[in-house]
């Protein structure tokens, strides 16, 4: 089956206008894309901005009077209209995803692919809703820095804003007794469960919000958020961490990273930094 696609691009302040438009005219899924390649790194809390030229791309049957619909719009933009044929979107997907390795020796792998390296730290983890398959700069600093760790055998660790659950699940085939997997989503949540099942460490991987974790330390806390919410966290991240306890934080823009390391300084010595694209991970070690 084919789909017909109509595409045109309009101001940030009136996307949701146009959005309602065709919702109303019976659109099949509507998709707002960045028209001028302007990135939005961090939005501020309780905010859902849009790019200043924002495309709208609305899809409907094939069957549907696309062009009478187009003419309908209010205010009329200037739009292109398409025939989208039908595709395997789980094959294209699975082609776009492929086994990726992180350092020495661990590979995030697809379920559909065999590992490259079947000795190697292979993590099974597919795309899905949260956020973390290493693809990310983000992630894939974090996931560098577990690999340069020897072993993490008898240590308990905490993933902060675990999303996927990916670096909690590195941290365990790395040798951690535990890791504690925190996360203000449920959904996330719900995704880091899937994955550490899928990876056999289910057991090892209590996961749960922010207010339901235990008082207790531990030895090295991982935390992939964004340089605000890291900000606001100093205190509480400085007391579930040990004496000499190291902490990786990332999600963190170059800009941002004197912001992040003038707000840890008082309770981590501030061993390390790297940057990767426009990100950076910041590595501390918790003082005595």
């Amino acid at each position: 089956m084919a789909w017909l696609q109509i595409t045109f691009t309009v101001a940030a302040n009136a996307a949701n206008h146009f959005s309602e438009q065709l919702e109303q005219f019976g659109a099949l899924s509507i998709t707002l894309q960045d028209a001028a390649d302007q990135p939005l790194y961090e939005p501020d809390l309780n905010t859902t901005p849009l790019w200043d030229h924002t495309k709208i791309v609305g899809l409907f049957t094939d069957d549907t009077d696309v062009q009478a619909i187009a003419a309908r719009l209010e205010p009329q933009p200037e739009y292109r209209i398409e025939v989208l044929e039908e595709q395997d979107w789980l094959r294209l997907c699975q082609r776009n995803f492929q086994p990726t390795r992180f350092g020495e020796r661990i590979w995030i792998c697809p379920s559909w692919s065999t590992p490259p390296e079947p000795d190697a730290l292979n993590i099974s983890l597919d795309p899905g809703l949260a956020f973390g398959t290493g693809t990310h700069a983000t992630t894939s600093l974090c996931l560098q820095w577990l690999d340069t760790q020897e072993s993490l055998k008898g240590q308990q660790w905490l993933d902060y804003g675990c999303g996927s659950g990916i670096l909690g699940i590195a941290a365990l085939k790395l040798g951690a007794d535990m890791v504690w997997g925190v996360d203000t989503d449920p959904q996330a949540l719900q995704a880091s469960l899937d994955n550490a099942m899928k990876n056999h460490v289910a057991a090892q991987f209590p996961l749960c919000l922010p207010a339901q974790l235990p008082k207790q330390q531990a030895d090295g806390i991982l935390a992939n958020i964004l340089a605000n919410p890291l900000c606001e966290l100093v205190e509480t991240l400085a007391g579930l961490i040990k004496p000499k306890g190291y902490i990786v934080l990332s999600g963190i823009l170059a800009e941002q990273r004197e912001q992040v390391s003038t707000a840890y300084q008082n309770y981590f010595d501030l061993i390390e930094w790297q940057q990767q694209d426009d990100w950076v991970r910041i590595v501390g070690q918790r003082k005595i």
